[in-house]
């Protein structure tokens, strides 16, 4: 019986006293008996002989924990099981995994008699099986990265669990299920990515409603509640007008001329983009309230909301500049006066005088009173439940401006949040409301939405076109998180981006030679922005240097668009443009000049320059263009002044003066040393120095004196100098001494 077909050879003449038969635990290389053992093996009596490369960790691959003792047959594991896990090759070509020399664990044997030991994770090794024992790891090194290996097999299948349930997760989201079953770190495997196309939010919970009709119980808790807790928004009483404690003196109505004038004014640069008033019942209204003697009927919320719109109007009218300004100051200060701060019963109306209040104040360029005001907004609209999509409303016109007021203010929130670097004020997980209806104000009636004709494109249909992209502004601000987008994600988000512009009519796509109606641009600003805050992140020194290379060329290919559909714009862009499209043109320009693109540059500018001071932040984005024409324009002097000094060729006679002078750099090296200059690339970037999470120029400053970098130090006088010393030491040229000459002025041309 010792000769046995699973071990031809014969007993060695030197047999082994030593019992390994101990209770320890065995590895899986132990053999079983032999009928059982030539059931399992595949290819019994011959040793494998295809080895795989050697693995990191160099010990054998151990049974599950509850194995204790035996020789256990592989079963191959499907890769479509719940662990995920991938199917192992045959057994007659597996090794010994994690093989590594003088690292894997020799059996007790081979240990004893210190020979090398071949066990693998299917059969002994071949000393053993020479002697006919049982081949087993039971020394206490061998135990020890058992355990190891043990647990670092257990990892693993946690980590596939936990990527099978992000893909669960995953997938239920995208049916509009919930799954509520919590994972540690679950936001943390897979990042969310943008929600598809106009698809509606995720209804969030309700409660259930009673088979009987509590009226009763409602008519006690309306009764007794008060002071203590407020029904849902659509269940609340209007309060008496004798219990307002608020009632300002009211400001003077403007002439009705002026009043129609800034409405019509209001309606094309503002409505058309954020249609949060019912157009033909404002129309009512007005009328009523220049008919109406006593003017102190007229509720305070709507007065007030009716003076940020007269704001707004004034902003966009073409009067000239001080008067402009001060109207709509004058404007402000009215809406202003009749908030009452201590309100505790917000309408819809007051929601929207705080929101115009916030939009007239961004475009006044008074971001962090915006930013203030915003705030306010969010929270009345969400004390007056506008988050969420509420039944028992009878007019679909109430219904559908409540979801007007709160796209608008998530709309705004979103983009003024990617502008300023700041956190979102409105989470997505706690709203559901319903996207509004696209169809324009005279075709929204109180029974229901009146349909247009077919060939009728409506022009607050852009409404659904922006709230698409700034809802992937989550997942941008998740992206933004990490110092370097790779390109995976960089690239989902930009074909979500592609994906929304192809919504707009197809005048505005790029290779088309239409002409593109002025507010049409300001809903592609949206996109065209998003874009290029997208690609601008990776800008950042911490990027690889092929990454910032390829953000220079994204970003430069964004203003390009921007330009032609500027350039095919039949109307001055004065009367609509909005500071968002003013900030993203001034952008467009600083990459458009950093690259080379003069041409495309000057329709830039022109357009700037056409706007100049009817927007408050075109003049300083004027200012900032003219330093940074400044300083290309010195850094292009100095980068041609020793680039041919660096160009010429080691072991040959130097050229003479007049060769050397009438030699000219390549205008590629020329470019490429522009784009790799630190210096430029800060300006380039511009507000993104704003931010404390993005900016890389203020790191250190703490170290360095706070005269020193002034406008009127030397070593600020001279930044093109000893940048292009520097690039010249790169190239192997000796830099010559600073020149004492001043820099070039603004109007120089950068050529």
């Amino acid at each position: 019986m010792a000769a046995s077909s699973h071990n031809p050879f014969p007993r060695s003449p030197n047999p082994s006293t030593r019992s390994y038969d101990s209770s320890s635990v065995s590895s899986a290389t132990s053999p079983r008996p032999q009928a059982q053992l030539l059931g399992n093996l595949i290819g019994s009596g011959s040793r494998p002989t295809t080895t795989q490369p050697p693995q990191p960790i160099g010990i054998p691959q151990l049974p599950p924990v509850s194995q204790t003792t035996g020789f256990q047959p592989y079963t191959p594991v499907a890769a479509t099981s719940v662990m995920g896990r991938e199917s192992l090759p045959p057994t007659d070509s597996v090794k010994r995994a994690y093989r590594q020399r003088r690292k894997d664990p020799s059996c007790d044997a081979c240990r004893e008699r210190k020979v090398k030991c071949d066990a693998t994770e299917t059969t002994s090794c071949s000393e053993c099986s020479s002697r006919n024992v049982k081949c087993q790891f039971t020394k206490e090194t061998n135990r020890r990265m058992s355990s190891i290996k043990q647990v670092q097999d257990l990892e693993k299948q946690i980590e596939r669990v936990r990527k099978e349930n992000s893909n669960l997760r995953r997938t239920l989201a995208e049916r509009g299920e919930h799954m509520d079953v919590d994972a540690e770190g679950s936001e943390t495997l897979s990042p969310q990515l943008p929600p598809d196309l106009n698809s509606e939010p995720r209804r969030r919970r309700r409660a259930t409603a009673l088979l009987q009709d509590p009226a009763r119980a409602r008519a006690a808790y309306r009764s007794f509640s008060k002071g203590l807790a407020k029904p849902p928004a659509p269940y609340r009483q209007a309060p008496a007008t004798a219990t307002i404690a608020f009632d300002h003196p009211r400001p003077p109505l403007p002439p009705k001329a002026t009043t129609d004038r800034l409405l019509h004014t209001y309606y094309g640069a503002v409505h058309i983009m954020m249609p949060i008033l019912h157009w033909p019942t404002l129309q009512h209204q007005v009328e009523e309230l220049y008919q109406n003697t006593n003017i102190q009927r007229v509720p305070i919320s709507w007065h007030s909301m009716f003076f940020a719109v007269l704001a707004m109007g004034s902003l966009f009218s073409n009067d000239p500049h001080p008067d402009r300004t001060l109207r709509a100051s004058e404007f402000l200060e009215a809406s202003r006066s009749l908030t009452d701060p201590w309100n505790n019963d917000f309408d819809l109306d007051s929601v929207r005088g705080a929101f115009l209040t916030a939009l007239a104040l961004n475009e006044l360029n008074l971001k962090s009173a915006a930013w203030t005001w915003l705030g306010k907004a969010a929270r009345a609209a969400q004390d007056f439940d506008l988050h969420l999509e509420v039944a028992g409303l009878r007019s679909r016109v109430e219904a559908d401006m409540r979801r007007r007021v709160w796209w608008a203010i998530y709309i705004f929130d979103r983009m003024l949040a990617l502008e300023l670097g700041r956190p979102f004020v409105i989470d997505d997980a706690d709203c559901d409301t319903a996207l509004p209806e696209p169809v324009d104000d005279h075709f929204l009636h109180t029974e229901g939405p009146v349909h247009p004709p077919p060939n009728v494109n409506p022009l607050t249909h852009y409404l659904h076109f922006i709230i698409n992209i700034v809802r992937s502004f989550s997942a941008v601000r998740r992206a933004f998180a990490h110092p370097f987008i790779a390109p995976p994600p960089l690239a989902a988000l930009d074909n979500h981006f592609l994906a929304c512009q192809k919504m707009i009519p197809e005048a505005c796509d790029a290779n088309s030679i239409a002409p593109v109606p002025p507010h049409v641009l300001m809903p592609l600003a949206y996109v065209l922005s998003a874009r290029l805050h997208l690609h601008r992140h990776n800008l950042s020194p911490s990027c690889p240097p092929d990454a910032r290379s390829e953000a220079i060329k994204q970003c430069m290919l964004t203003a390009v668009e921007t330009t032609k559909l500027i350039a095919r714009t039949n109307a001055t862009l004065a009367d609509t443009a909005t500071a968002l499209l003013v900030t993203h043109v001034f952008r467009c320009t600083l990459f458009l000049l950093l690259t080379g693109l003069y041409d495309l540059a000057l329709t830039c500018l022109r357009a700037l320059k056409s706007v100049d001071a009817r927007r408050d932040v075109a003049v300083p984005c004027g200012r900032f263009l003219a330093f940074f024409l400044q300083t290309l324009r010195a850094k292009q002097q100095e980068l041609l002044a020793l680039l041919p000094r660096a160009a010429a060729t080691p072991g040959y006679p130097s050229p003479t003066a007049a060769a050397a002078a009438a030699a000219q750099p390549d205008p590629r090296a020329v470019q490429d040393a522009l784009l790799r200059d630190e210096e430029l690339l800060i300006y380039v970037s511009a507000d993104l120095q704003a931010g404390a999470e993005t900016a890389w120029v203020w790191a250190g400053a703490e170290r360095c004196p706070r005269s020193r970098w002034s406008p009127g130090c030397r070593a600020w006088r001279r930044p093109a100098t000893r940048a292009a010393a520097a690039t010249a030491r790169r190239l192997g040229a000796r830099a010559p001494r600073p020149r004492a000459a001043a820099t070039p002025s603004a109007s120089a041309s950068p050529t």
